[in-house]
């Protein structure tokens, strides 16, 4: 199993932690009075922890947690009172532990949260995602990578030298194809250097005056990616080795005797041979099925494969980690007590194609599955007629969107329904949740939504529609609330 800890961060990413300030005399009074001299902060910081967030593209470092060796009050605190180079500081307050808050009390740490809509926020760098283009970040104490990334023209555009497998495109056309191992994404060292430009004070009345000394983060927390354990998998029927996280529910250490539901999520070709941890932090199509709050709806285990190879591409002629993947499922039934009817699939454009093609061959296996910018030849879509699904996909995604019509053809010409709705991708959560309620008003086994042309890619950004799409899809809790309800 990977250290948390060591995630990111490696034996080369550490910064050490500076010594704020000189040393200056500290003159308590008499007991009962206020302290009004000051006391440097030297020999009072314990240390700084940086932590990040997995957001729809990909992992940001959101805030530094300072811990000081007594409890700080928040009434002088503000965005002023710490520098971070690169970054611009939202908020600050003390707390207890080190984690975020809606509202501070006193305690040891001093929360300074940052904009994730800063370009050195980026953790997660792909050749159309977020920071610097693939390969070139990166990961010095000062700051991520803040360069404007390069995109192709087109979703399906072949990819430049630089990123020749991975820039999240439909496999094929130019693209990646089976077999191919080139990284088309980069972890960044989530990491930062900050400086106390502000007086802290303790809850006792001393004060702790600004200094001009840098701090740099020297400790991790990744949220809900460090709840992920780290496996391998060897399969007996194809010889493949296959790395993979694993969301366990916290009630199953208390009770094994109940049976949980099982998610698997398959990323994109801009994930191969990266980290394993590298499906979690692409993006939410893994971590979002273990947040807190869709754990609290529906306990479950998560299962996120980390390839090292594309899997397949548009031969539609997959390499033996296909079939792997669905013996790991299989496998994970038998080591764990899952219910068998409540295993699920989803994916991401490559991980898309995998869900729609496990589906075909593998009839019995999951009992519902949610398809992100992917598609299948539609001759062999008619198994599809029986399955569970809820497709997404954005209409200026031309591949898939064209092959999503063409499956759902086939699935109606069966005589399946097949709910669909035009969405907007810029909706606000309670327009999508309206949107999801409307779709699921239809009462058919095959949802199909589409986003309309030119509303999943943020304004001045270069991302495809097509990896737009998934960076959208995963954070409409609707979806997976209806995968969640279904089973064989």
């Amino acid at each position: 199993m990977v250290d948390r800890r060591r995630f990111i961060v490696g034996s080369g990413a550490v910064g050490t932690l500076a010594v704020l300030g000189t040393t200056a005399a500290c003159t308590a009074q008499a007991e009962g009075e206020a302290v009004s001299e000051t006391s440097s902060a030297a020999g009072h910081i314990r240390g700084a922890t940086a932590i990040t967030k997995v957001y729809g593209d990909g992992q940001k470092l959101i805030a530094v947690a300072v811990e000081y060796d007594t409890d700080i009050t928040g009434s002088a605190l503000s965005t002023s009172t710490f520098k971070v180079t690169g970054r611009t500081v939202t908020k600050v307050y003390p707390n207890r532990s080190a984690d975020l808050a809606e509202h501070g009390s006193n305690g040891r740490y001093v929360i300074v949260e940052l904009s994730p809509d800063d370009k050195a926020a980026a953790l997660w760098v792909t050749q159309q995602g977020s920071g610097t283009a693939s390969g070139s970040a990166s990961p010095s104490s000062s700051a991520s990578p803040t360069a404007t990334p390069t995109a192709s023209s087109s979703p399906t555009a072949s990819p430049t030298a630089s990123s020749s497998s991975g820039s999240g495109q439909a496999p094929g056309g130019g693209g990646p194809k089976v077999g191919d191992s080139t990284p088309g994404g980069t972890i960044v060292a989530a990491k930062a250097t900050l400086t106390q430009t502000g007086t802290v004070t303790t809850t006792g009345g001393t004060r702790y005056p600004a200094s001009t000394t840098g701090l740099t983060t020297d400790a991790v927390k990744n949220l809900i990616v460090d709840d992920f354990r780290q496996f391998t998998f060897t399969d007996p029927a194809t010889k493949r080795t296959l790395k993979y996280n694993l969301f366990i529910p916290k009630g199953y250490d208390r009770d094994h005797s109940k049976s949980y539901p099982l998610v698997l999520f398959m990323h994109d070709a801009s994930v191969v041979n990266v980290a394993t941890e590298g499906p979690l932090v692409q993006g939410l199509g893994a971590v979002c099925w273990a947040s807190p709050e869709d754990q609290a709806r529906h306990e479950a285990f998560v299962l996120a494969p980390e390839y090292d190879s594309v899997v397949i591409d548009d031969t539609y002629k997959p390499s033996p980690l296909f079939d792997a993947t669905a013996h790991l499922v299989q496998e994970l039934t038998k080591k764990y007590n899952l219910d068998e009817k409540r295993l699920y699939a989803t994916g991401q454009s490559m991980g898309a194609m995998m869900t729609l093609g496990l589906n075909i061959k593998y009839p019995e296996l999951f009992g519902a599955s949610f398809v992100v910018a992917g598609q299948w030849p539609a001759d062999q879509a008619k198994p599809l007629a029986k399955k569970k699904l809820w497709i997404v996909v954005s209409q200026d995604d031309d591949k898939s969107y064209s092959g999503e019509n063409a499956i759902t053809k086939v699935v109606k010409e069966q005589g399946t329904a097949v709910g669909t709705a035009v969405w907007n991708g810029r909706s606000t959560a309670a327009q999508f949740a309206a949107d999801v309620r409307s779709l699921k008003a239809q009462k058919a086994p095959v949802n199909y939504a589409s986003f309309k042309t030119g509303t999943v890619v943020p304004a001045g950004s270069t991302t495809s529609a097509h990896m737009a799409t998934w960076q959208v899809a995963y954070t409409i809790p609707g979806i997976r609330e209806w995968v969640m309800d279904q089973s064989l």
